[in-house]
Parts: C-alpha cells; sequence; structure tokens
C-alpha cells in the first residue's frame, strides 16, 4: 500500500511538469503570433517606418545609426521616396552617405543628408510636426523653412577643434514653419512669444529630441536664436535644449 501511495505521487509531480511544460509552450506560441502582430515590439522583425513606435522601435533605429546600407534598405522597406546620391567631399567633409528625400516638405530646397537623419526628419514629420499642427491651428504644415545642412566647417567656425555634424550634412539647422492656411511661424520672432506660436515651436523642439541624437534651439546660446539645430552624432542622444 505504501509503495503504491510513492507511486501516485510520483505520477502527479510528473503530470504537472507536463502541464507546465505545455502551458510554456502555449505562451511562447501566444507571444510569437502577438509579436507577429505587432512587428514594432519585435526585436527581430526588420523595421519599417509605417508601422507605429514600439518597444523595439528605438533599439533598431540606434543600429542604424552607422550602417548606410542597413538604413536605406529601411527607406526602400517603408516605401519612403528617396535619392541616393554619389559620394562626395574629401577629408573630414568626405561624404559618403548622401540621401535625399524627394517627397519632404523642406524648403528652398531638400538638400542631401545623411540616413539616419532623413529617417529622424520622417518621424519628426510624422509624430510630431503633423499632430501639433493639427492640434494647435488645426491646419497642415505646408513648408519646413530650413538654413542648410551641409557646411564644411568645425563646429562654430573655429580655426581648430571638433568638426560640426554638418560638415558630413549629418544635421540640419530650421528656421521656421509655414502651414497649410498661410500662417508663418519663426523661430527667430516666436520663440519669446506667449501665444500659439511659441507653444508650437517649443512642442516641436521637444518632440524633436525623440528622433534626434542633438537638438538646440535659441534656449542653448546666441547662435541657436534663428533655428534649431538638429543632428544625428554618434552620441544618438545627447543634448536637447
Amino acid at each position: 500500500m505504501k509503495q503504491s501511495f510513492s507511486r501516485t505521487i510520483g505520477s502527479f509531480a510528473g503530470d504537472r511538469r507536463a502541464l507546465l511544460l505545455l502551458m510554456l509552450i502555449g505562451l511562447l506560441l501566444t507571444g510569437r503570433v502577438w509579436l507577429a502582430e505587432h512587428p514594432e515590439h519585435d526585436p527581430w522583425a526588420p523595421l519599417d517606418l509605417r508601422d507605429p513606435p514600439g518597444w523595439a522601435t528605438e533599439t533598431k533605429l540606434i543600429a542604424l545609426r552607422e550602417d548606410a546600407p542597413a538604413c536605406r534598405a529601411v527607406l526602400e522597406r517603408s516605401d519612403i521616396a528617396h535619392d541616393v546620391l554619389e559620394p562626395a567631399g574629401e577629408g573630414a567633409c568626405r561624404r559618403e552617405d548622401r540621401t535625399r528625400l524627394t517627397d519632404y516638405p523642406l524648403s528652398p530646397n531638400t538638400p542631401p543628408v545623411t540616413c539616419p537623419a532623413s529617417i529622424a526628419l520622417l518621424l519628426w514629420e510624422r509624430d510630431v510636426l503633423k499632430p501639433t499642427a493639427h492640434d494647435i491651428f488645426g491646419s497642415e504644415i505646408a513648408r519646413i523653412e530650413h538654413l542648410g545642412a551641409y557646411s564644411c566647417r568645425r563646429l562654430y567656425g573655429r580655426d581648430s577643434g571638433a568638426w560640426s555634424e554638418h560638415a558630413t550634412a549629418n544635421a540640419i539647422d530650421i528656421a521656421g514653419f509655414v502651414l497649410a492656411d498661410g500662417t508663418r511661424i519663426s523661430v527667430l520672432r516666436d520663440w519669446s512669444g506667449e501665444g500659439d506660436k511659441a507653444q508650437f515651436l517649443r512642442t516641436v523642439r521637444d518632440g524633436a529630441c525623440s528622433s534626434f541624437a542633438t537638438v538646440l534651439s535659441p534656449d542653448y546660446n546666441a547662435a541657436h536664436a534663428d533655428h534649431f539645430h538638429l543632428d544625428m552624432s554618434p552620441r544618438w542622444r545627447g543634448v536637447c535644449r
């Protein structure tokens, strides 16, 4: 009788282990199905900019910052209209990665920038500029006015020291915005105000910090009184002021 009871206990323990194993397999299968339906949370799924931001998005974006071929593959996969231009320049100002968005509302033109900077611009427009313009003004973004992307120079035009991210067009300076209803918003004129334009500028400045490595505004120093400096330095997230 005692031996039979011991065998029964052992059988129950084995049944519990089998049941736990089946539950674990079920959870894993459920998780894989859920990740397949939500690729933005799947660290192994290829990045597609048409997907909403998810748990894995930032890690995937970081991996692109120094991998131009992988970055361009994301643009292709996401069906983003763009041109890949031939390398140009020499020395510290050599631009191996020259990517130009062909359907982006930059004005007076759309300069080539690095592929990571292109993706940051796209995310900023989609996730920050468009909803903020709609919420505050009930209008769409018609033009994003810039002061340039490429400039072969060191920081602040000094004769020595670190090279600017502009030297490789890994940065762009944004001076203002024009909405579809004709409203014009200027960093120089409207940053210090108290109305809707100042609110818009501060909101989109803060929002840019989620896409760009470095965001500098008039709050940073006098050299940025008339523009936002946005770049994709390898620091990824360094300064946001």
